[in-house]
């Protein structure tokens, strides 16, 4: 891998990783598009660590009173059904899931679930099920001439039952083209929370899976034609763009709804469709280098 194509992917990586469009679907895509080798899985889960420190310094307070809360409550100083202790029981249930069937599907993930078929298909499904969960939390906000305002929920409801749904959903961006963000937000949305709640719990969520995960793939950095120089510089490129992203995705969702990125997953998913199924691009591009 040169320089600039890590730069190019650290690049693709910061400003995805957030949006409900899935980082890994197009880390996929750039390399196919480019006539790139795809960089693999272990690139992508290393470059995560960028993006993942980006929220470790976005939610640097909300992190620290979680966790100094959580440990308080082990200790006895803290009550255990203190909200910020809760929390941090919650994010551990809520990474359960993704780390048994990551653990289980890892040749899958790293081998058949990155064919472009597959990440065609996922950008278009799960792009309609953030649309239809979109439009079910706007007619809660807004109501109608038949239709009262209904309330949605905010973290301090969240509950175990909540927080494993949330986690089976995060799971589902084990397979390139769902999304981190896009499944659980989808699934916070259609469980009755605000846009702001399911993105703020999404993110958290995040945090022990993706570090775990990066931390896990470092055995295979340097291997093949990915070295350890340009998956720095991508992940530092991810990191440094990741957090100007997160900062305006968290401001963009609390008045904007989140139909622009449905709109733009399904017109990505049918022309990857109709690329692959024309023949201008293999199901598999890049593939064979990696």
């Amino acid at each position: 891998m040169s320089w600039f194509e890590s730069f190019i992917l650290g690049l693709v990586q910061g400003l995805t990783e957030f949006l409900p469009i899935s980082s890994s679907a197009h880390l996929r895509l750039t390399a196919a598009f480019a006539g790139w080798h795809d960089p693999g899985a272990a690139f992508t889960a290393i470059t995560q660590i960028g993006t993942e420190t980006a929220v470790l310094i976005y939610f640097r307070k909300d992190i620290a009173r979680i966790v100094s809360a959580w440990f308080g409550s082990l200790l006895g100083r803290v009550s255990r059904s203190d909200h910020d202790a809760q929390m941090g029981w919650l994010v551990i249930v809520g990474s359960i899931p993704i780390g048994v069937l990551g653990v289980t599907f890892k040749d899958q993930i790293e081998g058949p679930f990155r064919d472009l078929r597959l990440i065609a298909t996922t950008l278009i499904v799960m792009g309609v099920v953030l649309g239809i969960a979109d439009r079910l939390a706007a007619r809660d906000e807004t109501g109608g001439r038949h239709r009262a305002v209904r309330h949605r929920k905010g973290l301090k409801e969240l509950g175990v039952r909540d927080g494993l749904i949330f986690g089976i959903c995060q799971a589902m961006a084990l397979i390139p083209g769902v999304s981190r963000s896009g499944a659980t937000i989808s699934g916070g949305l259609l469980m009755g929370y605000t846009r702001e709640a399911a993105a703020r719990y999404s993110f958290l969520l995040a945090i022990p899976a993706v570090l775990a995960s990066g931390v896990f793939e470092l055995k295979d950095a340097g291997e093949g034609h990915v070295s350890w120089g340009p998956t720095i510089f991508a992940t530092i490129i991810a990191f440094v763009v990741g957090y100007a992203v997160i900062a305006w995705f968290m401001k963009f969702i609390t008045t904007k709804s989140f139909m622009p990125f449905v709109y733009y997953r399904i017109l990505l998913g049918i022309v990857l469709v109709v690329l692959v199924g024309a023949g201008v691009l293999s199901p598999h591009a890049g593939e064979s280098g990696g």
